[in-house]
């Protein structure tokens, strides 16, 4: 009868589990197995990967298996951490062991994604601001920040495909796929776990420029109404006001009126999901071009007009740094800028 070794520590316990189940370490990436021989796999988060988003966290190290495969273990409750139910926006902590169930790879890992020249240009053309630790690039319009629902590679994929040196690339915050703007993509972990920790504390300070539909009432108006998720048929994402959602507050301040529309700026106060868009179309000025929460009729006027994207782009971040504050701009696209021009010589004529 051969050897037992007693377990002495989490790791060697996670690789006692039932089931002859195999326990990864976290300090690097899991060895690929064959197609056919995955089995549940045990990760234990040691303490410098504490705060990321564990869907993040499971992309970095499950190479090869498809994102959309882990966000729909994720959603659906499959991957269990500390053996309770987790909800796909939770952060690890250190010492959290993670229970992942059996998952196929594919044949193509994140590794091998091939990124085209008109990606790179526009990606490396984007980036506001970079130093050893931090990117903060002007987001395009109708780029998904990360791979999944559809969309093979984001700009997080295509960032890391780009830069095969920058081991540690990691999003500090989303935006929607149609909304352009200020995005922080950390380069090492101690910036990403401060970046955090600063956004927690509210002290991380996002401004955004929306067009909304009709004439703004007001120089300044404060939204506070909550918002809870909802899904639709077909399992499409909505969020709507209601009172058992969570506490939600947005600032609207009017910038300019032209003749059916206004364009404002909207400060969250609160991180939800699709805040600024449905505490817009709460207030009666939903976001011009915004097809999930745009009155359809009205949506098809604006496209007649030339609106091809949704009117929301986030304008400007302002960071604590030690020197005081880092504030970044991040200029309109050419789309925005010319649509609110036509729309202002076309007010100047009426």
């Amino acid at each position: 009868m051969g050897r037992v070794d007693r377990p002495q520590n989490a790791k060697q316990r996670a690789a006692r589990a039932p089931g002859n189940e195999r326990a990864q370490p976290l300090g690097g990436v899991p060895e690929a197995a064959p197609v056919e021989a995955i089995s549940v796999q045990w990760l234990e988060v040691e303490a410098e990967y504490a705060g990321q988003r564990i869907d993040n966290f499971l992309v970095a190290r499950l190479k090869g298996v498809p994102k959309s495969v882990i966000y729909r273990c994720l959603r659906k409750g499959e991957v269990r951490v500390n053996k309770g139910r987790i909800k796909p926006d939770y952060r690890v902590q250190g010492g959290d062991l993670i229970r992942i169930p059996p998952l196929r790879r594919s044949e193509q890992s994140d590794d091998e994604i091939h990124v085209g020249e008109r990606i790179r240009n526009l990606l490396e053309g984007a980036i506001l601001y970079e130093d050893e630790g931090l990117i903060v690039l002007n987001k395009p319009a109708g780029m998904a920040v990360h791979g999944g629902s559809g969309v093979s590679v984001g700009v997080i994929e295509a960032l890391r495909a780009i830069r095969p040196l920058s081991r540690h690339l990691e999003l500090v915050h989303r935006l929607d796929r149609d909304t352009s703007g200020c995005l922080m993509v950390a380069k090492k972990r101690s910036r990403l776990r401060v970046l955090h920790e600063q956004l927690q504390a509210g002290e991380i300070r996002k401004v955004y420029w929306a067009l909304v539909e009709g004439r703004w009432k007001g120089k300044f108006r404060r939204i506070d109404a909550p918002l809870q998720k909802f899904g639709e048929q077909g399992g499409e994402r909505i969020v709507k006001v209601s009172q058992q959602g969570k506490p939600s507050s947005t600032e609207f301040v009017l910038l300019r009126h032209f003749e059916e529309t206004s364009l404002v700026e909207a400060s969250p106060l609160t991180g939800r999901t699709h805040q600024i868009r449905v505490h817009a179309q709460f207030a009666g000025h939903p976001i011009v071009g915004d097809d999930k929460y745009e009155n359809k009729e009205r949506a098809r006027y604006f496209r007649d007009l030339g609106a091809g994207r949704m009117f929301l782009h986030a304008k400007s971040l302002e960071i604590p740094s030690d020197q005081g504050k880092m504030v970044f701009d991040a200029p309109l696209d050419t789309a925005f800028q010319s649509f609110i021009d036509q729309l202002g010589r076309e007010g100047s004529k009426s």
